[in-house]
């Protein structure tokens, strides 16, 4: 299946002129476990043409492959999707791509990729169960964080992946992650181990936790880690026989 030139011309059109700022949508000021209809509908969805969803995952790809709506699709190597499981309930995001995955066009393999492996098998999954994915699909210059401005480019394709995808729970790694995914603005250490439900994917249990890569720099966080991850394990009814604490 391809896309259409021109269809793949007008959706870069319509993200250089409608999609608003990453900065332009205010936090949300209720609590991580507010249900989800007393939270506010996420400003930047309300303008998204929706004529221009693809209807699977494969013509998302195709597009997210050609994308050249910011500048990161001028320094890239690979453009990386995500993988995984297209059955999976459980979703995982994470900032963005770093040198490893830009040379591979694969999401997490590096080091941070080899300890999120370890953490998924600790919650009794695999790799092929799950589904990864980031906030932006290109690297940034230096492994930098992404700008408001390449978030938002690349939000399109986060939020279709979502609606195609429909997982019932999502953990998102580390901050950028967590302020994409949920419209806000407070740090991870303040959001991390709550429960988010968003209107605008029913039915979806979200929990932030730190980045495997900031476990790298400070093993000692992996406890914390660990509880949030049984957390997500008891909304999917894992047992304590698939428990077995990663390191």
């Amino acid at each position: 299946m391809h896309s259409d030139p021109e269809d793949v011309a007008a959706y870069l059109r319509y993200l250089s002129r409608h999609v608003p700022s990453l900065d332009c949508f205010p936090p949300s000021s209720e609590g991580g476990t507010a249900p989800a209809e007393d939270r506010k509908t996420d400003r930047r969805l309300e303008q998204v043409d929706r004529t221009l969803d693809p209807a699977s995952i494969l013509a998302l790809k195709e597009q997210a492959m050609a994308c050249m709506a910011c500048p990161l699709s001028k320094t890239r190597n690979h453009v990386v999707f995500g993988e995984g499981s297209e059955q999976s309930g459980l979703m995982f995001v994470g900032e963005g791509p770093g040198a490893d995955e830009d040379r591979t066009g694969r999401p997490f393999v590096g080091r941070a990729g080899e300890l999120l492996t370890k953490m998924i098998q600790a919650m009794g999954l695999s790799r092929d169960t799950v589904y990864i994915a980031n906030t932006v699909k290109c690297r940034p210059p230096g492994n930098r964080v992404p700008t408001p401005e390449e978030r938002t480019a690349c939000f399109h394709f986060l939020d279709s992946q979502i609606r195609i995808l429909q997982p019932r729970f999502m953990i998102l790694l580390g901050q950028t992650a967590s302020q994409v995914v949920l419209g806000r603005a407070e740090g991870i250490t303040r959001l991390r181990g709550q429960m988010f439900l968003l209107p605008d994917y029913p039915g979806l249990r979200v929990l932030p936790t730190y980045h495997p890569a900031y476990l790298l720099r400070n093993p000692s966080a992996k406890k914390e880690v660990w509880e949030d991850l049984k957390t997500v394990m008891g909304w999917m009814g894992l047992g304590a026989e698939s428990q077995t604490e990663g390191r």
